[in-house]
């Protein structure tokens, strides 16, 4: 069975307005196997699962469900012929229970369903992965990475045997990564078939059989698994050479820049009430915050820029109470913040270029003097930030919203750290980003350490932390677990910590 051919795409075609998403795609997957697909962000990867989902239609070509040519116009159909998939952004009901979701839309005449039968059926579903979790709880009441389960559980319920998993590791700490490869190696040993959509080369590495690369909407190639490096990878994704570690210069730390002292606040929810926090940040130094989402990281984000009141603590910069300045007066004594959402909090999509790189001083000089404000400084401010941070395409007066992902992040990053500031924050700054604008991030950040700044790094991205930071803090539920030097304690300890097991204290010291 493991040569069957379970799905195979050929010539599949999607054409949005003024954009082609996929030209000419060609695919195959077998069952027995886990197949791989990788690709820079907007490679088309989301774009043609969704085709073979139902959500979209091809403009061109055919798909082949074992052997037969079919036809998909709803995620119906693709459930009809074994197809189940889970996507990033989970489709579950929160106040209804586990079983209750996963039943979810079998039979439109809920009085029909057996719900005895229906919790045994699930029940032997979740002994069967040895997922351990309460068919009667509430899913509202469980962490992310359950829920996930959850949505697994669903699509196998509804009889799949070929699983689509798009980024499924994203929000899950390593501990329940290790459990869903556990899972997904089940699968696949049962004669089954699995999509990995994925952007981290080292789970790539580790759970599939062969990979397929899409750049620009096209098939790159595809290769076995265990033939290519993680670097042979990277290259496919994006035609050229990546570092996948950085050659970083010994950490010589300084005197404190920033210091949040006994800092509590309440966040949108008890998850993320930051509970007598403290964090410091030295010159020469990166300190990063792992943890899942949600657990009051934005809370200190918005703590340490001023957008968010304490109830009580402190926060200091350069040794000074800064807890009731404002925003701007915190940029303007050397703060620089790259925020988590930059459409909502960075840029604006209906500003050049040029404009959006002077947000924060476009009221001063030299931009304005004497109440007369200079558009041609603007736009000169504009060419050589564009040129030393390769901004594409260099057109100073385009509209920044038409530009792709990672050079609006540039912008962001070029209008920052132009201003040469003691303190970064850097909040989920790859976030969305191919691995080239990564690259780009991270040795932008690693230089302002260098030169001697205090770098604060928050991300959900664990493999991220671990090659940029020289020291990182583990946050769960507003409290600090523990803290680490990254090489010198094992991912199960961490990922024990991102759980919500505390670890004692270690220096900081690189």
């Amino acid at each position: 069975m493991a040569e069957e051919i379970a799905l195979k795409l050929n010539n599949i075609t999607k054409i949005f307005p003024g954009v082609i998403a996929n030209k000419d795609v060609n695919f195959e997957l077998h069952f027995g196997e886990i197949h791989a697909l990788l690709g820079e962000n907007g490679a088309g990867k989301s774009t043609l699962m969704n085709i073979v989902y139902g959500l979209y239609d091809a403009d061109g070509g055919t798909i082949e469900v074992k052997g037969e040519i079919v036809k998909i116009k709803s995620p119906k159909d693709a459930i009809a012929l074994g197809i189940g998939m889970v996507h990033q952004h989970f489709m579950l009901v929160p106040r209804l229970s586990v079983v209750e979701n996963v039943i979810l839309g079998m039979d439109e005449n809920l009085r029909k369903i057996d719900m005895i039968k229906a919790k045994k059926e699930v029940q032997a579903l979740l002994d069967k992965y040895n997922f351990k979790i309460d068919v009667n709880a509430k899913v509202r009441d469980l962490s992310v990475g359950t829920q996930q389960k959850v949505e697994i559980i669903k699509a196998l319920y509804r009889g799949a045997d070929i699983l689509i998993l798009d980024e499924p590791t994203a929000v899950l700490t390593p501990l329940e990564v290790e459990e869903l490869i556990i899972m997904a190696e089940m699968f696949k040993k049962s004669g089954k078939a699995i999509i990995f959509i994925s952007h981290k080369l080292w789970e790539v590495k580790k759970l599939s059989d062969r990979v397929t690369v899409l750049r620009a909407g096209e098939v790159a190639g595809t290769v076995v698994t265990a033939s290519i490096t993680k670097e042979g990878l990277a290259s496919m994704m994006v035609g050229r050479e990546v570092l996948m570690a950085y050659n970083k210069n010994e950490c010589k730390p300084g005197k404190a820049v920033l210091n949040l002292e006994n800092v509590i606040v309440k966040g949108i929810n008890r998850a993320s009430d930051l509970k007598n926090l403290n964090i410091e940040v030295r010159m020469g130094e990166i300190v990063g915050i792992a943890g899942v989402d949600g657990n009051g990281q934005s809370e200190i984000a918005a703590v340490i820029m001023g957008l968010h009141n304490l109830e009580s603590g402190r926060v200091l910069f350069q040794g000074c109470d800064i807890s009731q300045k404002n925003t701007r007066k915190r940029i303007q004594d050397g703060m620089a913040h790259i925020p988590e959402d930059r459409f909502k909090d960075a840029i604006i999509k209906d500003f050049s270029i040029a404009e959006n790189l002077i947000l924060d001083d476009y009221d001063i000089e030299p931009y304005t003097k004497n109440g007369v404000f200079s558009p041609a400084k603007v736009v000169n401010n504009a060419k050589n930030l564009i040129k030393e941070f390769d901004i594409r395409p260099p057109f100073p007066n385009a509209l920044i919203k038409k530009f792709s992902g990672g050079n609006q992040q540039k912008v962001v990053i070029a209008r920052e750290l132009s201003r040469n500031p003691k303190f970064v924050l850097a909040m989920q700054p790859t976030r969305g980003l191919d691995i080239g604008a990564v690259e780009f991030v991270h040795e932008r950040l690693l230089a302002e350490r260098d030169k001697g700044k205090g770098v604060l790094l928050i991300s959900a991205d664990l493999d991220e932390l671990l090659i940029v930071c020289d020291y990182i803090l583990v946050l769960y539920e507003g409290e600090i677990m523990g803290s680490f030097v990254p090489g010198k304690i094992s991912l199960a300890e961490i990922g024990m910590m991102m759980g919500g097991t505390k670890r004692d204290g270690e220096t900081s010291d690189c």
